[in-house]
This record gives structure tokens, sequence and C-alpha cells, in this order.
């Protein structure tokens, strides 16, 4: 089974492009902080108006992951959360949610365990447009394989950039992603910061000139994460980016709110709000 996801992805990013705003992409770690919640999260992030998703698979050792996601992980897996339920509940999510495009964000390990062929035709089966696998850059071997399984089963590979990639890394990330392309604001663990890195504009113009080298079917929209917790960086991302992504802020308010659907969604709604702005990049074709 094949599906569209590089299209999807690419066509979220443009009508939010087309609006004047940033693309609205929050995570959330999947079995979190319950079973029963987890989906109903989501849920309410996408009627506050998220316009496409990153969900998280736990792992037991995320090195890219800030405190705040690393806990959300060990209570799903201390929830007894599995792959195969991860992708389940992304399954039953397709069929409540059939429009914004699902980007699972999980570490290489469990898909190697899982059997990364079985993984990649059950997550398309499941409904999954992307796949972010943030211990595997674009230059391992292994990455070569899972684009092509990736290109076999309609799913678009999307890499992590940091300020400190190399110049190679980053010409191959931009090359190889699909939808969008994930940069870091920070050399650095996820976690919420009080403002955005003075040198961060600067590194995603040089991505962008880089992206702007593809054919615009196939460019990449630009999307930034790590850091962003608060409406006011929120906003300055917008100003400089495609897409904005807020992951532990909505996470840790999910794991603490006795009614963690509707905080989140509050929270949500306004971070949505705040990436409302000049439209930051060049003309980018929609699929």
């Amino acid at each position: 089974m094949t599906t569209n996801g590089p299209d999807r992805i690419r066509a979220a990013f443009a009508r939010a492009h087309q609006q004047g705003r940033a693309a609205f992409m929050p995570y959330q770690m999947l079995g979190h902080p319950s079973l029963q919640a987890s989906p109903e999260i989501i849920s309410a992030l996408a009627g506050a108006g998220a316009d496409l998703f990153e969900l998280g698979l736990p792992f037991s050792d995320p090195l890219a992951d800030g405190p705040t996601v690393q806990a959300a992980g060990q209570i799903a897996l201390n929830n007894g959360v599995t792959v195969a339920q991860c992708l389940a509940m992304v399954s039953d999510l397709r069929r409540e949610l059939p429009d914004p495009p699902f980007c699972l964000m999980g570490y290489i390990n469990p898909i190697l365990a899982y059997g990364t062929e079985r993984f990649l035709r059950a997550a398309a089966e499941a409904g999954v447009d992307g796949l972010i696998v943030p211990d595997l850059p674009p230059d391992e071997p292994e990455a070569e394989e899972i684009a092509a399984l990736c290109a076999r089963f309609g799913i678009a590979p999307i890499y992590l950039l940091a300020p400190t990639s190399t110049a190679e890394r980053i010409e191959l990330g931009v090359l190889r992603s699909q939808g969008f392309v994930y940069l870091v604001s920070v050399a650095g663990v996820t976690g919420t910061r009080a403002a955005l890195p003075a040198d961060l504009s600067s590194f995603v113009q040089r991505v962008r000139r880089i992206a702007d080298r593809r054919p615009a079917s196939e460019r990449p929209y630009i999307a930034v994460g790590f850091g962003i917790g608060t409406p006011e960086v929120s906003a300055a991302v917008a100003r400089i980016a495609d897409g904005v992504i807020v992951g532990s802020a909505l996470v840790k308010l999910a794991g603490s709110s006795e009614q963690p659907a509707e905080a989140v969604a509050e929270l949500g709604a306004a971070l949505g709000a705040a990436a409302r702005r000049s439209v930051a990049s060049a003309d980018v074709a929609a699929e």
C-alpha cells in the first residue's frame, strides 16, 4: 500500500503559506499521559488549528529529548505502549482526522527491532505521512535504505539539521528531505527556552538557499523546533520559517493538567495564532 505523504505534507504547509502564516505542528508522545488521553489530546489539538502533527514513539534511550519528553516516553512505556500499539493509535486517529498529516518521530532501534520494511508498510497502512528519525543522520548507510523504503510506501523522510551540522550534512539533509526540513533551533536536547538564538535567522536563510535549488515541485518547506514554548517565541520563529514545531511545553501540560485535552488545546490555539505573519519564504508551489 502506498500513500502520498510528501504531497500531503507540502499541501499543509502551502495552505498555511497562502494564508500568510507559518504552519503549526504540535508534538505529542503516543501513549502519554495515558492510552485513553493521548488520542483525545491529539484530536483536541486538531480542533485548535494544528496543521500537521509530530507523533512520538516512546523509546527507553531518547538521546535528543530533554527531561520533559524523556519522562513522557517513560510514562508511555510504563503504560505498556508498544510500536504496534502506536501504529494502531495512528490508524484510529486517521479515521477520525482524515486531513492533517501525521509524521512519526521515532529512534532507529525500535524501528530496526520491529523490522524496517514491516514498520514502514504498517505505518503507511495506518496513514502515516512522514518519518523523522533523530538519531539517523542523512549520511548514514541505513538512511539510504530507509529513504528507499519510504519512497516505496509513499512516506516522506524528514531529516533534522542543527546549527552545528556540517555543510555536507546540510546539503544532503535538504536533498533527501521531502515535505519539509526539520531545523533544530539550538545545539542540544528538546525543551522550552525564553528566547531564540541570535544566529537562528542566518541558519534558516542558509538552509533556504540550498532548498531553493530544488525544483519547485520538490522543494521542502523549512520548519523549526526545539525550544519553542510560548506565543512570543512561536511568533519569532514564524517570522523566519515556514513551520513552528512545539513539543515540550505541550507535553508538560498534557502530563500535569487534570483536563489535559482542554489545557493542551488552549495553549496550542495560542501558539498557532501567534504563528500568523507575513510569508517568510519565496514562492513555493503547492502540490
